[in-house]
């Protein structure tokens, strides 16, 4: 989308404007009224389509421009089909509800929030999705915490940070490649930096995790087995159903490309469910596409398990389609080109470069609520800055992560935050002041800029301590 041309050059103040009056559109309207995203993001639109054609912008360029940003998102979109296939697909072959059992084994509430940071950035690392991992282990250890009484949305939090953690630092992650080669650096020198704020920002969520974990030993043990024991009598606990998720990190590992990995993993999971129970190719179509519905009887694991399928992706769909046309609008009316040359304009120093480049990114993923834009908007307008001030590019790709990448979970309209909330079903800004890890690295990655820690000057290429 940032190749997209603007056709008309608006005043500073005219920009401004209109980014304030779409801001303030969808937060009332979402915050006051509680509306679903998607109408004040359609609202918004109009504003815009309105602004193109006082400015005497032919419809035809304006429309462009729309089409030209939704089309941005369609790899997101068959992604996304693909998710929905995969969560129907691993209930019915029983991997979702064998990550389940496991984890009543093997957790504590003791340590329960810690171990769900931990677990989950471990996986993100595995397979490089934070999506994948919500969507997946997420979504079990979502259950796990409502059975045990404790606070949805401390796990929750705990969730994304560790599913953020481990797509930030993955070699696997679409968006670490993405921030490496934008600015042109290599990919494991890209992570190696990263580590210098990852590190700290995982140690302390780590830390305060644990604080928030429950203190005891489980008191309400007949409940726990209850759980357990309508899992097992759903007779889709087999150690084979493990069998999609190592495919899926197996694919990952080699580098095969997400949606493939995705196909090939929901395609296993589907002949796994054959070894337990019979679906016949009706049920098994009606499945992915409205998802896997759950009757065991009992509330809570039907409520967990009914879940999935294709339909099930298609709120998160419209919005991502209607967030990017904002987007293409924008750009084609040339709204982010004036903000973004007015921001370099007061750039003289290395901390306001810093400050600036993470600012411009956060704000991306409040306004546009699509973090690859924030990546790749980002990238494109500081790189030059970067340079004039002497820093090397690795700089410039690691606060792109801490306060792009990261960020975007945080936002109730954004892609991720719809797609989240509606995983784990806790709303975005109840998990936000518990997603520790997100929360922290966008900060570090500015102390550290104002401090001089850390950087990497051109002049040297070492390390600044």
């Amino acid at each position: 989308m940032f190749r997209i041309k603007e056709v008309v050059s608006p005043t500073f103040i005219e920009a401004a404007a209109l980014v304030v009056a779409i801001v303030t559109i969808i937060n009332v309207s979402i915050l006051q009224f509680g509306s679903v995203p998607h109408l004040p993001i359609l609202f918004s639109i109009l504003l815009l389509i309105c602004y193109g054609l006082i400015k005497k912008v032919p419809y035809r360029k304006l429309e462009g421009g729309l089409v030209d940003g939704a089309g941005a998102g369609m790899s997101a979109v068959f992604l996304f089909f693909f998710i929905g296939i995969l969560v129907s697909s691993w209930i019915m072959s029983g991997t979702i509800p064998t990550l389940i059992y496991a984890g009543f084994n093997l957790i504590t509430p003791s340590f329960f929030f810690a171990i769900v940071f931990v677990v989950t950035a471990i996986v993100g690392i595995s397979i490089g999705s934070s999506l994948t991992t919500v969507a997946t282990v997420g979504v079990a250890f979502i259950g796990m915490a409502t059975m045990l009484d404790l606070s949805l949305a401390i796990a929750a939090g705990a969730i994304v940070s560790g599913a953020f953690f481990g797509d930030k630092m993955s070699p696997l992650s679409d968006t670490t490649n993405l921030a490496s080669s934008i600015v042109g650096v290599d990919l494991f020198e890209h992570i190696r930096n990263m580590a210098w704020t990852t590190i700290p920002a995982f140690v302390l969520s780590l830390i305060i995790f644990g604080l928030l974990s429950p203190s005891g030993t489980l008191t309400d043990v007949d409940k726990i087995a209850y759980f357990q024991d309508g899992l097992l009598d759903t007779g889709m606990i087999h150690w084979y159903t493990v069998i999609p998720l190592v495919i899926l990190f197996a694919l990952t590992i080699l580098k095969v490309p997400a949606l493939m990995a995705l196909a090939i993993s929901s395609a296993s999971a589907i002949a796994v469910s054959y070894f337990h129970q019979s679906f016949s190719a009706v049920e098994v179509f009606e499945i992915l596409f409205n998802g896997f519905v759950s009757t065991t009887g009992i509330a809570d694991i039907d409520a967990l398990l009914t879940r999935g399928g294709m339909q099930s992706m298609m709120f998160t769909i419209g919005l991502v389609l209607l967030a990017l046309s904002m987007g293409g609008l924008l750009f084609t009316l040339g709204i982010v080109q004036c903000l973004l040359a007015k921001i370099e304009s007061v750039l003289k120093k290395v901390s306001s470069v810093i400050f600036a480049s993470a600012l411009t990114a956060i704000s991306i993923n409040v306004l546009i609520g699509e973090q690859y834009l924030s990546i790749l908007l980002t990238g494109q307008a500081f790189q030059s800055q970067y340079e004039k001030v002497g820093l090397a590019g690795k700089n410039l790709s690691r606060v792109m992560e801490d306060a792009g990448t990261v960020v975007n979970p945080l936002v109730p309209w954004s892609v991720c935050g719809i797609f989240i909330s509606g995983m784990l079903g806790v709303a975005t800004l109840d998990y936000l002041p518990f997603a520790f890890f997100c929360l922290l690295s966008p900060i570090l990655t500015v102390l550290l800029g104002f401090t001089g820690k850390t950087l990497t000057y051109l002049t040297d290429d070492k390390v600044k301590i």
